[in-house]
C-alpha cells in the first residue's frame, strides 16, 4: 500500500494506572455427569384414516344455519324440483345435498316434484333417470309429484286471476315482447305496456278458454300476469303464465293444449305442497318478488323462497344441448360416458355417492357461486377413497418373470392384506410361482443410479413375498424392440437361514398358476380430462375443437391379482349412502372399488358382462403424486 493511502494513526486514551486486579476466585469443582437414559425412540401415529368432516357441518353453520333461523318451522318441508328433460350433473349434487340434507337434518322431509310443464322436451328415460340418482345418493323422497298433479287447480286459479284484473290475453309476437320490456337484452329503451293489457277481465277470460280449446297456434296467444313495469326488475314485467303446446303431455295426453310456465307454475305448487323453505339458486333471486307476487295475487299460502350460490365445474362442459351433440356425434360413449360430469357418468366411473355428497359439504353453502376445477373435484374424491375401498395389484402391461432356479410346479401362498390401515378390510391368498408379471414399467435394460426397481443383475422385492429375485436376463422381439420376457433367481438363502439383504424396492405382481385361475386378463380404461382447456366455450372455433384427443388410453391387456374375486363378492365398496344395505354380491359393477397399487383407483364397468370371463376396469381417480418420492 502506498504511503499516503495508509489511514490516519488513532491515538487510543491511556490505562488507567495503579488500580490493583481482584485475585480470581478458584473455580469449584465441576459436578460428575450424570449418565445420559438411552435416546427414546419415537413412536409413530397410528396409521388410521384422517378423521372426515363433519357431514353436516353444512347444515349447522353458514347460510343454512341463517336461513333454518330466519323462519325455525315446526316441521321443515322443502322440495327438489327438476325438469325431465335431460340428465342430471354434478351440479345438480349441490342441490339434491341441500334439499333433501336440510330436510333430514331438521326432521323434516323432502318432495320430489318433477316440473313437467314442458312435453316438447320431456322423456320417460329422464324421470327414471332423476328418481335413480337421488336414490343412489342416498335420499329418499317424502313423496314423488309432478306438477302436471295440478294442472286443473292452476287451470282455475289462472281464471280467478283473470277475473281480479290480475291477468291478460297477449297477441304480441315475441319481437313486440321484446320492445316493450325495452328491447333486446342489455338494452335500455322504454318499457310501456302491451295493447292488450287494458282489455276488460270479461274478454280476457273468453280468449283464455279460446286458446285452451284450439282456436290459437302455438305462439298466437299468450297468457300473461298483469305486474309492474315501473319496478326495476325484470321479473316483474308482466311473465307469461301459459302458452299453447301442441303436443300430448305423457301423463294427461291430449287433455291439454295450453301448458303453465316455470313463473306460474312453481311457485304455486310450492304452496300447495306446504313448502316451509324453498331453495334454489341465486339465478332465480330476482324470481323470488314474482314468485311472493303471485301467491298474493290469488292469495294462497307463500313459502320462503332463499338462494344460494349454485355448483359450477370448470374443465368441461354442462350445459344439456352441448352434452346432446357430443353424444350424438359420438365423442362419447354416450351420456354416462365416464369422462362427462353427468351423474349417471360419474356413477360408471366408479365415484362412490358418499364421495360426492362429501365434495359439496367441503365447498360449503353461501350466496356466491362455487366455481371449482377438476383437480379439486378428484382431490377430494381421492381422499374418500383412500379411506373406504381395499387395494389390490394390477398390472396395466405386464410381462412375465421366469425366476428358474424354482420347480415348474412351485406355488407358494401369500397372504396380502386388503388394506394397511385398516385390519377390518381381512386379508386374501394369492399364488406365488415359478413365473409372475411385473409391469414393463418396472424393469430397464439398462441400469441407472436414480432407477431403484428391476434390472440385470438387481435385485428387487415382490410384495409380501419372503426373498427378492435378481434379474439375470431378458428376450426381446427384435422389429418391436420389446422386452417379451425376463429371467431371474429367487434368492432364497440355501442355508434355510432367514436372513438377506433387504431390496430397496418392492414392487407389485401377479403369479401364473392356472389352477387358482391367476392371472385375471383385464382391459383397462385410464380416463384423462375430456378438453384440453379449463373453458372449452372460450376455444376458437368452439367447445368441440378443444376436446382431448388423449382423453382415453386403453390398456387391453393388462393384468390383476384373484383377489379381485372376494372384492366383487363383498361389494359395495364402500357400503354406504344409496349403496348401503345393497345384498353382497348384487351391487352394482361400478360399486367393485379398490386401489391399484402405485397406479390409481379403479372400479369395473358393465362392458365386461358382455364378453363371459372379460374384466374391464374404469379408473376413477389417479394416485396423489408425491413429489419427493423416488422413481
Amino acid at each position: 500500500m502506498e504511503e499516503n493511502s495508509r489511514p490516519e494513526t488513532v491515538t487510543l486514551p491511556e490505562r488507567p494506572k495503579n488500580i490493583e486486579k481482584e485475585p480470581k476466585k478458584a473455580k469449584a469443582p465441576k459436578p460428575a455427569k450424570e449418565p445420559k437414559p438411552p435416546p427414546v425412540k419415537k413412536e409413530k401415529a397410528p396409521n388410521v384414516p384422517a378423521t372426515p368432516i363433519d357431514p353436516n357441518s353444512m347444515f349447522k353453520e353458514g347460510f343454512l344455519k341463517f336461513v333454518y333461523n330466519e323462519k325455525s318451522s315446526e316441521k321443515v318441508i322443502t322440495r327438489f324440483p327438476p325438469e325431465p328433460n335431460g340428465f342430471l350433473h354434478i351440479g345438480h349434487s349441490k342441490a339434491i345435498a341441500i334439499n333433501f340434507g336440510f330436510a333430514r337434518y331438521h326432521d323434516g322431509v323432502c318432495y320430489l316434484r318433477f316440473d313437467d310443464t314442458n312435453p316438447e322436451a320431456e322423456e320417460e328415460k329422464y324421470f327414471t333417470a332423476i328418481e335413480d340418482m337421488i336414490h343412489w345418493l342416498g335420499f329418499e323422497p317424502y313423496k314423488i309429484t309432478y306438477s302436471s298433479d295440478n294442472f286443473n287447480k292452476l287451470y282455475e286459479l289462472a281464471e280467478n286471476l283473470i277475473k281480479k284484473d290480475g291477468a291478460y290475453v297477449c297477441h304480441c309476437t315475441d319481437t313486440e315482447i321484446k320492445l316493450q320490456k325495452g328491447g333486446e337484452k342489455g338494452a335500455a329503451g322504454p318499457r310501456y305496456p302491451c295493447p292488450h293489457r287494458d282489455r276488460p277481465p270479461e274478454e280476457s277470460l273468453t280468449e283464455f278458454r279460446a286458446m285452451k280449446d284450439g282456436k290459437y297456434k302455438p305462439r298466437e296467444a299468450f297468457l300473461r300476469m298483469k305486474q309492474d313495469l315501473t319496478d326495476g326488475n325484470p321479473q316483474m314485467w308482466d311473465l307469461a303464465a301459459y302458452r299453447i303446446l301442441e303436443k300430448p303431455h305423457h301423463r294427461t295426453g291430449d287433455k291439454w293444449r295450453i301448458y303453465p310456465t316455470y313463473d306460474f307454475t312453481h311457485c304455486l305448487c310450492d304452496s300447495f305442497e306446504d313448502i316451509s323453505h324453498s331453495l334454489c339458486t341465486t339465478e332465480f333471486q330476482l324470481s323470488r318478488v314474482s314468485y311472493e307476487w303471485l301467491c298474493d295475487a290469488v292469495e294462497v299460502y307463500k313459502p320462503m323462497q332463499r338462494e344460494y350460490g349454485r355448483l359450477n365445474l370448470s374443465g368441461t362442459i354442462l350445459s344439456k344441448r352441448k352434452l346432446l351433440r357430443l353424444v350424438e356425434e359420438k365423442h362419447v360413449r354416450g351420456w354416462d360416458d365416464p369422462r362427462l360430469y353427468t351423474l349417471i357418468a360419474l356413477r360408471r366411473r366408479g365415484v362412490p355417492p358418499g364421495a360426492i355428497l362429501s365434495f359439496v359439504n367441503e365447498l360449503g353453502v353461501s350466496t356466491a357461486l362455487t366455481n371449482i376445477q377438476i383437480v379439486r373435484f378428484e382431490q377430494s374424491v381421492r381422499r374418500y377413497l383412500e379411506q373406504t375401498v381395499p387395494r389390490l395389484m394390477l398390472l396395466l402391461d405386464p410381462i412375465p418373470v421366469i425366476i428358474d432356479n424354482l420347480p415348474d410346479d412351485y406355488i407358494e401362498d401369500i397372504e396380502l392384506p386388503f388394506s394397511p390401515k385398516d385390519p377390518a378390510f381381512g386379508t386374501h391368498i394369492v399364488p406365488f410361482t415359478k413365473t409372475v408379471y411385473i409391469d414393463r414399467t418396472d424393469f430397464r435394460e439398462i441400469d441407472s443410479k436414480d432407477f431403484f426397481r428391476l434390472a440385470p443383475g438387481k435385485s428387487v422385492g415382490l410384495l409380501k413375498v419372503p426373498y427378492p429375485i435378481k434379474a439375470t436376463s431378458f428376450e426381446k422381439d427384435e422389429p418391436s424392440g420389446l422386452v417379451t420376457a425376463i429371467h431371474a433367481v429367487y434368492e432364497q438363502p440355501e442355508d434355510g437361514s432367514t436372513t438377506f439383504k433387504k431390496p430397496k424396492t418392492y414392487i407389485q405382481w401377479v403369479g401364473s398358476s392356472p389352477a387358482r385361475s391367476s392371472p385375471i386378463k383385464a382391459e383397462v380404461r385410464i380416463f384423462n380430462p375430456l378438453f384440453k382447456s379449463e373453458n372449452p366455450d372460450a376455444a376458437e372455433g368452439g367447445y368441440l375443437n378443444d376436446l382431448n384427443p388423449d382423453s382415453e388410453e386403453i390398456y387391453p391387456n393388462a393384468m390383476i391379482e384373484i383377489g379381485i374375486d372376494e372384492i366383487r363378492k363383498r361389494a359395495p365398496w364402500p357400503e354406504e349412502e344409496g349403496e348401503k344395505g345393497v345384498k353382497k354380491g348384487e351391487a352394482g359393477w361400478e360399486s367393485v372399488r379398490f386401489q391399484g397399487l402405485r397406479v390409481g383407483y379403479f372400479c369395473m364397468d358393465r362392458d365386461g358382462e358382455r364378453e363371459e370371463g372379460k374384466v374391464v376396469l374404469n379408473r376413477i381417480v389417479s394416485l396423489k403424486e408425491d413429489a419427493g418420492k423416488a422413481v
